[in-house]
């Protein structure tokens, strides 16, 4: 007989590309799960439902599966449905919504894309081995100019995930640079960035570059949370400006825009307590 205690001790992290809780007019709300599958993966027949359940069980919302494919052949097999069955009978069954090139379309017009970033976004992610993905990326990236800041980080880190390790990618990153985005508009993203950059400059003359450009990117993660009302208690305030490794500041940066506190920031980082030269201290219990 095996144990009923279904509590998970040894930690394991399983992470959404990305979670989104929707609100329409005309409905009631759900939780959108979006997945980028580049290949056939049957691990994830596993995975999605458990995402599924955990995010249903949590936040009490149905959840929508939703997941992009670059290709058919992967497409079709992540349509589902992913079943969890003892002869015969089905105890749980997973059906993904699925975009593929088959069924989103090419939008390379910056209004057609102003229009439905969203769309112009899962354009870009699905196509984005089509000889078009240039103009796609392109024709987004003038939408994006021309909403907020707050919505034009939400869709770059999508890209940055959906596009996967692919030469799009590496045009999106181009496109998207901080220094030309928003020109001279003054806004958030805009003035975040540059004071950041500014200070950390200014410190890396004295201390080192490597330095300077932590203490600028620790100012922007503090700066995008406060103007996204989210509460940073002095601990972590304090691990974000005094960590120097870069790396993990850039992957708390992309995070800011979706998390919803400040605990989320840190999810990857399992280690209790801080070793004796870590370059990011963890947050005191």
């Amino acid at each position: 007989m095996l144990s009923a205690d279904v509590t998970e001790i040894q930690p394991l992290e399983r992470r959404v590309d990305t979670v989104l809780r929707v609100e329409p007019s005309d409905g009631e709300a759900f939780l959108l799960a979006i997945e980028t599958q580049g290949r056939r993966d049957n691990r994830k027949a596993t995975s999605w439902s458990y995402y599924v359940a955990y995010l249903y069980e949590k936040f009490r919302l149905p959840v929508l599966l939703l997941v992009t494919c670059t290709d058919r052949r992967t497409a079709r097999w992540a349509s589902g449905p992913f079943t969890c069955e003892v002869r015969g009978w089905t105890t749980q069954s997973t059906h993904p919504l699925v975009l593929s090139p088959d069924n989103v379309p090419v939008i390379t017009d910056r209004r057609t894309a102003a229009r439905n970033l969203a769309m112009a976004a899962f354009s870009a992610i699905t196509h984005s081995k089509n000889p078009k993905a240039t103009a796609i990326l392109e024709a987004l990236f003038g939408a994006l100019r021309e909403t907020d800041p707050l919505t034009a980080v939400y869709f770059s880190g999508l890209l940055e995930i959906g596009l996967g390790d692919t030469p799009a990618r590496q045009t999106w990153r181009k496109l998207m640079g901080f220094t030309n985005f928003f020109p001279g508009r003054g806004t958030l993203l805009e003035k975040t960035f540059l004071e950041g950059q500014a200070e950390g400059e200014a410190k890396g003359e004295a201390r080192g570059e490597a330095k300077g450009e932590a203490k600028g990117e620790a100012k922007a993660i503090l700066r995008f949370l406060e103007a996204r009302g989210i509460s940073v208690p002095e601990a972590a305030r304090d691990r974000i400006a005094n960590c120097t490794d870069l790396g993990l500041l850039n992957r708390w940066l992309d995070r800011t825009p979706h998390v919803e506190s400040v605990d989320d920031l840190f999810t990857e980082d399992q280690r209790a307590t801080a070793d004796p030269g870590e370059a990011c201290p963890t947050t005191p219990s």
